[in-house]
């Protein structure tokens, strides 16, 4: 992700981003790989803090498109409809991504209503500000507006 003004390197992080009427997430990593990851965890905020679930279970995911901004929709889309259909929430990501192609493991555990309190569902990541391109600092950025 470049580096800081010690020469460190900056940090992995996710954010949310103002938009009218959905949420607008972004990852923002060193690699294309771990902007996706904190893409990943920026949708799961959107519903949970993701420090509060617990990686017990791991899910493969793969996934494949002509390029890195459809690969980032259908690799968001594929968590969220894991999610949906396992009744999972996740909180830790790997990715891998060779030309077209997106591997990865998702670790997560089922969702207990009761005890997680989720603030919303999410519908699905749609291609309203769809981007993921280098930073003027060498990082990579991933972001989207995801439906809730």
């Amino acid at each position: 992700m470049g580096s800081d003004e010690s020469g460190k390197p900056a940090p992995e992080r996710w954010e949310h981003f103002r938009h009218v009427a959905d949420v607008g997430i972004r990852g923002l990593g060193s690699t294309m790989e771990h902007a996706f990851e904190q893409a990943a965890l920026a949708l799961t905020a959107v519903i949970i803090e993701p420090s509060r679930v617990a990686c017990t279970k791991e899910f493969r995911i793969e996934c494949e498109a002509p390029d890195p901004e459809l690969l980032l929709a259908d690799w968001l889309n594929a968590l969220v409809f894991r999610m949906a259909v396992e009744r999972m929430l996740f909180g830790r990501f790997r990715v891998r991504i060779e030309g077209e192609r997106l591997t990865a493991s998702a670790w997560g555990e089922p969702l207990d209503p009761a005890r997680h309190q989720p603030a919303v569902e999410i519908k699905g990541a749609t291609y309203t500000a769809l981007r993921v391109a280098r930073n003027t600092d060498g990082g990579w950025l991933a972001q989207c507006v995801v439906d809730v």
